[in-house]
């Protein structure tokens, strides 16, 4: 190569530098990195009527999950066996243009012990419910200390509601309730509300196990902090330190693989009541959307969140995330819808699932409150339509 071609492919090479480099590539901050880019659309609501349905109340749907196979909705009612056996029910939607027209029970099947029996009355507190490859429900009681209700998550036969196997219960989590002021374990009413399966789980056999995740819906009785003050005397708000647990299920024993700190958010302004109700997995790679439901004197809201899990710490080992938590890293959040801004009445909003695709080929999302069987309280569907790429 001659000295003026060599000069003349010098040139070409610094000028096309210079063009890669004027070209501004899109910045992508942390946040979009770590985030799926996903939004959701609402299309509407349909409130469920009061009805008894072959001799039981349908009402306290806590929990929804959708069976693919059949197009069929299985919703766990959380009546402790008070009005009528503890029990679930077998939904179908009528969803055409977009629009919940019409949602039929079908079934109810009521949930059994071991033995084949009922539950007793008080015994069990159904609130979270995912539906197996195999064919199977796992239900979350989320249990009571008052009345001495365990929490405990278990697997049931879909068709005759039968017991199958409880999930291993860390000793942490279960109350220490023995007439003296507790020390350890869930919070009453403040337990297991959520359930939600990967989304690619399938039999055992195939080499793939079942990942099954809870979260409690507030801290456990030793992580939770005092109230801190400021220089008003005013209480400061503060993150709730909740539990999020992560199982695996295959053909040995099931396991507990690991536990993050989920952060809950402050008490909103005026709320009494505020908690993490429900969980949705999103992907196998660590996303999921929250529900986190509060209840004051302007009655309900709920906000919903996408989470990842990926970078959280395992806090397994940790007796006590009371304090400070600077070495822990929690489970991160993205604020992805506040319900309140739909402009309609909510209700006691619990349950969570993805639902049929649209006729345009996007997934629904569909969610449900409990009514906690009260004639003020209404059972409503909510539906949307969750944009972008999974």
């Amino acid at each position: 190569m001659n000295k003026s071609i060599r000069i003349l492919v010098l040139s070409l090479a610094l000028i096309g530098l210079t063009f890669i480099s004027s070209c501004a590539l899109p910045r992508v901050n942390a946040q979009q990195r770590t985030f799926l880019d996903l939004s959701l659309e609402f299309l509407g609501e349909y409130q469920l009527p009061k009805m008894k349905f072959q001799d039981t109340t349908v009402g306290g749907l806590s929990g929804i999950t959708y069976d693919r196979k059949r197009d069929r909705f299985y919703a766990v009612s959380d009546d402790r066996s008070n009005l009528a056996p503890a029990r679930f029910y077998t939904l179908k939607l009528n969803i055409n243009n977009s629009k919940i027209q019409k949602a039929e029970i079908e079934n109810v099947t009521f949930l059994k012990t071991k033995e084949g029996k009922t539950y007793p009355k008080g015994s069990i507190d159904p609130e979270g419910i995912a539906i197996t490859p195999q064919g199977t429900l796992f239900i979350s009681s989320e249990g009571s200390t008052r009345e001495l209700i365990p929490p405990f998550i278990g697997e049931f036969d879909l068709k005759t509601g039968a017991l199958k196997q409880n999930l291993p219960m860390p000793q942490r989590y279960i109350p220490d309730t023995n007439g003296e002021q507790q020390q350890r374990g869930v919070q009453d009413n403040l337990a297991f509300e959520s359930l939600t399966l990967n989304p690619t789980g399938s039999l055992p056999a195939s080499g793939e196990p079942i990942r099954l995740f809870t979260v409690t819906e507030s801290a456990l009785i030793q992580d939770k902090d005092p109230p801190q003050k400021d220089e008003q005397g005013n209480i400061k708000p503060q993150i709730t330190k909740s539990r999020f647990l992560h199982y695996l299920i295959s053909d040995g024993p099931p396991i507990i693989l690991s536990e993050h700190l989920y952060p809950l958010s402050p008490y909103p302004p005026g709320a009494m009541y505020h908690g993490v109700t429900e969980l949705l997995a999103i992907d196998p790679g660590g996303h999921f959307l929250s529900i986190e439901r509060s209840f004051g004197l302007t009655g309900f809201g709920a906000k919903l969140y996408q989470l990842f899990t990926g970078a959280a710490t395992d806090t397994s080992r940790i007796a006590s995330l009371k304090g400070e938590t600077r070495a822990v890293q929690p489970v991160k959040k993205q604020l992805t819808l506040d319900l309140q801004k739909l402009g309609i009445r909510l209700d006691n909003l619990e349950g969570m699932t993805f639902g049929p695709r649209l006729p345009d080929g996007t997934q629904s999302l569909i969610l449900v409150s409990d009514d906690n069987f009260k004639e003020e309280q209404i059972t409503q569907l909510l539906l949307f339509r969750l944009k972008g790429s999974l």
